[in-house]
């Protein structure tokens, strides 16, 4: 996390960030919009997220590449020259993959950057898909090949090896889901707890994981009556060490959508709201008062971490001899609800925020059992007199 604080200019505040690159100190202005008066708590909440999320750029033409460059150390620079073009969380998981998995592989190889084949990379496929599944596979070549096509982007190569390469074939994933009486069984089970209000918002918005722990009070129109997805929460882990990103915006455009605050939730909030005041009433200086924005915190004012939901969900379930499903496996139960309730598939699109049609039909397909119902009862009245002939 780079360091920083927040300077008074002409009324307004800006965060000056300082961080090293190459060794060199670098100094960093960006203004925050937000005038001095009355909103210093807020400029600093923004500081604090910008020093979590912040990645100094890299300036590519100190970097010095050639085709001569053995293969792993081009794929350890191109990381840095792509840390300030991508997400962190994004940047985080392509250094992972290829610092344990495809660096390990090549290293022993010793290719250089232009003897590279496509017969190397498609071999490279072939012995991880003995160990790991398809997906994970489509994930190290989406790193390979983007990384290649930066090199022939900057003339290094003269074509992309990984474009001759057959991508393994993804592999088709069915969500598990509760029925009714599970979900209500499990509401009972968690009332009280932790874990409740991420359940519920879970199983009854479909929410993710992301976008229960990102949620802010400020999403919550308590007068409108209605609930804007529009913030998240993730973790990731940089240079070895657990961090938490909070940021303002979506997985996708689509991701960002309003929906109604029905009335038990609205109960549910504000008695939160209610017990986060007394929670900071109680504890006083001890409390922590670095989320007070958030709704998913625990007694102390501590933000819930991802992996906690991750890790803590699973034991609830077994600790109450209920069946094992993943806490994202409430979103599924979400669009099984809806689905079994005769919600049509465009509508679960943008209940659940998926960016096109087509990816909510192919998860939820083979649940659209009222629609294949339909189908039949069309097919009869259509081919009646047929069926009677043959009856």
């Amino acid at each position: 996390m780079v360091a920083g604080h927040l300077q008074e200019k002409k009324g307004y505040f800006y965060m000056v960030l300082n961080y090293t690159v190459g060794g060199k100190r670098k100094t960093k202005w960006i203004p925050t919009g937000m005038v001095v008066k009355g909103n210093k708590k807020k400029a600093e909440a923004l500081l604090w997220e910008t020093r979590q999320t912040y990645v100094p750029e890299v300036e590519e033409e100190a970097v010095e590449l050639s085709g001569e460059i053995m293969f792993v150390d081009f794929l350890a620079m191109w990381l840095e020259i792509a840390k300030s073009t991508i997400k962190l969380t994004t940047y985080a998981s392509y250094a992972e993959m290829t610092n344990k998995i495809i660096i390990p592989y090549f290293k022993p190889l010793k290719r250089r950057l232009t003897e590279v084949t496509a017969a190397d990379i498609q071999k490279f496929y072939l012995v991880q898909l003995e160990r790991v599944s398809a997906n994970s596979v489509i994930h190290y070549h989406a790193i390979i090949h983007r990384a290649m096509k930066y090199a022939v982007k900057t003339d290094l190569i003269i074509s992309n090896p990984v474009d001759k390469v057959d991508r393994p074939k993804k592999n088709e994933f069915q969500g598990s889901f509760y029925t009714e009486d599970e979900i209500q069984d499990l509401f009972e089970v968690a009332r009280g707890t932790k874990l409740e209000l991420p359940i519920v918002l879970a199983a009854f918005y479909g929410l993710r994981r992301s976008e229960v722990l990102g949620l802010k009070w400020d999403a919550i129109d308590f007068q409108q009556n209605t609930i804007t997805i529009k913030h998240t929460l993730t973790s990731c882990k940089i240079d070895g060490k657990k961090v938490e990103v909070a940021t303002d915006t979506t997985k996708t455009k689509s991701s960002r959508r309003t929906l109604p605050l029905i009335p038990q939730f609205r109960a549910l909030l504000l008695q939160r709201w209610e017990m986060q005041e007394e929670y900071k009433r109680v504890c006083g200086s001890c409390y922590n008062t670095k989320y007070l924005e958030y709704i998913c915190v625990d007694e102390m004012g501590n933000i819930i971490p991802p992996n906690y939901l991750s890790e803590a969900f699973p034991k609830l379930l077994a600790r109450h001899g209920m069946r094992h499903i993943r806490f994202h496996d409430l979103r599924h139960t979400c669009a099984s609800m809806l689905l079994k309730n005769g919600v049509p598939m465009k509508q679960i699109q943008e209940w659940l925020g998926h960016s096109d049609f087509s990816t909510t039909a192919n998860i939820y397909a083979h649940l659209d059992y009222n629609s294949k119902l339909n189908s039949a009862e069309a097919m009869v009245t259509g081919m009646r007199a047929a069926l009677t002939t043959v009856s």
